[in-house]
């Protein structure tokens, strides 16, 4: 629908110019060109339009990370690893709002999902494309070693975003790294 998607927009817009603290309803209907009584009709409040920004994202995400999949073949799975920090480095640097909001966790370390961390939800998405896309078989392990995979490229691209507005090149480079190699012991 045009208008939720035009409230989208303005919530991405807004959370670029002025963070979380400084977006309300108000605003969001004021940039998106419509009443405020259409924002209620659709979100309760500023939380749960930042909550189906964040999901936005990650289906953009999971497209995006599908489509590249399916275009090419890789010489080593290894390839794919480094895709998928590409599309977030992408996604961070040319998304509006995706670099203030991510996944959500610059408001609620439950945004995507009130029963797990927005890590979790992530990790979750990469084991439904890992098995759709690359025909991995999901078990425990599987779930156990993407967990770690999201948590560490986590933390470390945060680091490389708080260095460098565009991210530290060495420190993405550090990442897929840091992937490539706890990944090997798991997927060699």
């Amino acid at each position: 629908m045009a208008r939720v998607r035009r409230m989208l927009d303005a919530c991405a817009e807004l959370l670029d110019e002025g963070g979380y603290q400084e977006l309300s309803t108000t605003r969001i209907a004021e940039r998106a060109g419509v009443a405020i009584g259409s924002v209620y009709q659709f979100f309760p409040d500023k939380r749960a339009i930042t909550q189906a920004l964040g999901l936005r994202y990650l289906d953009m995400f999971g497209s995006r990370v599908t489509e590249r999949l399916n275009e090419g073949s890789f010489a080593h799975w290894t390839d794919a690893v480094d895709l998928v920090i590409d599309e977030y480095i992408d996604m961070h640097r040319t998304i509006p709002g995706f670099r203030s909001l991510h996944f959500g966790d610059a408001v609620d370390a439950r945004l995507l999902d009130t029963e797990q961390d927005n890590n979790r939800v992530i990790a979750d998405r990469l084991r439904e494309l890992l098995t759709d896309v690359a025909g991995v078989t999901p078990d425990e392990t599987l779930d156990r070693t993407l967990t770690v995979a999201v948590e560490s490229a986590d933390a470390v691209l945060k680091l490389a975003f708080r260095r460098d507005p565009e991210g530290d090149p060495r420190l993405v480079d550090e990442t897929k790294l840091l992937l490539r190699s706890y990944l090997s012991r798991h997927f060699a």
